[in-house]
């Protein structure tokens, strides 16, 4: 069993709803899952034997979401120690918008850059397409929990 919190991005609750699914699947799979809202610097070194995941929407400029911004500020700014620490990331985005998955990138650019290890491929939900975002989330879930 993992321990896996999962840092939520949102703007009108989809990225919410899509965390509230992904929680829902990994504690079937036997995970220990919390859902974190508000990230701050000090939810990344709470347990760093946690594994973190990435539930994020972008803004149609490509930006990530106002609450999800200072952990993205403090990556990129501060540079706290989380070399070696394991991540996923699930954005959800519009391929309408020239910036399409741009919010999904920066985050996932700022963990990498600092060390962390992505544990899988993301998973990119696009609202353009039509697919079953509940399915995909499940399915990859499933998938990516195989994987820890």
């Amino acid at each position: 069993m993992s321990k896996i919190q999962i840092f939520i991005g949102t703007v009108y609750g989809g990225a919410e709803q899509v965390a509230e699914i992904l929680k829902d699947e990994l504690e079937k799979l036997g995970q220990e899952v919390s859902l974190n809202t508000y990230a701050r610097a000090e939810d990344l070194a709470r347990d760093t034997d946690e594994i973190i995941l990435l539930c994020h929407s972008n803004t149609g400029s490509g930006e990530l979401p106002d609450n999800i911004q200072p952990l993205y500020l403090h990556l990129t700014r501060d540079y706290p120690r989380i070399a070696g620490r394991r991540y996923g990331v699930v954005n959800l985005a519009d391929s309408s918008y020239t910036t399409f998955n741009e919010g999904g990138k920066m985050l996932d650019a700022a963990f990498e850059d600092l060390g962390a290890v992505r544990v899988g491929e993301p998973l990119v939900l696009d609202a353009c397409t039509g697919d079953d975002e509940d399915a995909m989330s499940r399915e990859w879930a499933q998938q990516w929990v195989k994987l820890l």
